[in-house]
């Protein structure tokens, strides 16, 4: 009799097997992406957890994909961008992630930095985050139901700022929980969108401006 082999939903198969992953990491590197730690982060995450089961066949595609409360999980060529903008090549000891969403992005972060904290002002959006989440046993990941805008003051001053939702501004109170030597990176923009990488140095602060994004808007209060 034939044994029957089960495998875990972490680990998937076909579309959704670690060879997939490998494939999405090598078009990574091709488009540009330098930085092996945040390469061998999203290797690691089964981002096909983080989608409806009906999409998971697409989950490595490099697009950005529907996950309810008309929101989305961002591609993973602009993942791996901003990461890789506010890694820097550093050793990240307390990241702060605006829009947490469906938890992918916060778990390739758990894995290149000590504490991760990842705001989410959607209260059903942050449940759907928590279970995808669970199977991965990430401890140094803080998910909490707030208004990402007041950023997180609680975890700060964080080493590196991701926003994943654009900001017709860049908010001050994220500004002000920039640590030194700190980087942020916000989509700005009500219509073209731009990344703007801001980096707190010993004389102010510095913008530089990357590539042309497309993201929901940044909303304050919490639901």
């Amino acid at each position: 009799m034939a044994r029957e082999v089960k495998l875990s939903k972490t680990r998937g198969i076909g579309m959704t097997s670690q060879r997939t992953r490998d494939r999405m990491v090598a078009r990574l590197r091709e488009s540009g992406i330098r930085d092996e730690a945040v390469l061998a982060a999203m290797a690691s995450v089964p981002r096909h957890i983080f989608v409806e089961e009906a999409l998971a066949s697409r989950a490595y595609e490099d697009t950005a994909l529907p996950i309810g409360f008309e929101q989305t999980i961002s591609q993973p060529f602009v993942v791996a961008r901003m990461i890789e903008a506010v890694r820097a090549g550093r050793t990240l000891a307390s990241v702060l992630e605006v829009g947490t969403g469906c938890g992918y992005q916060a778990a390739v972060l758990a894995r290149l930095a000590k504490d991760v904290y990842s705001v989410e002002r959607i209260a059903g959006l942050l449940e759907k985050a928590r279970s995808n989440l669970r199977p991965l046993r990430l401890s140094n990941l803080r998910l909490v139901h707030a208004d990402g805008t007041l950023g997180l003051p609680e975890g700060a001053p964080y080493d590196a700022i991701i926003v994943a939702a654009a900001a017709a501004e860049i908010p001050d109170a994220l500004l002000q929980q920039l640590a030194p030597g700190g980087r942020m990176i916000v989509p700005v923009g009500s219509g073209d969108q731009a990344l703007c990488l801001t980096e707190r140095t010993a004389t102010g602060l510095t913008e530089k401006w990357l590539d042309a994004v497309r993201f929901v808007p940044l909303r304050g209060g919490k639901q």
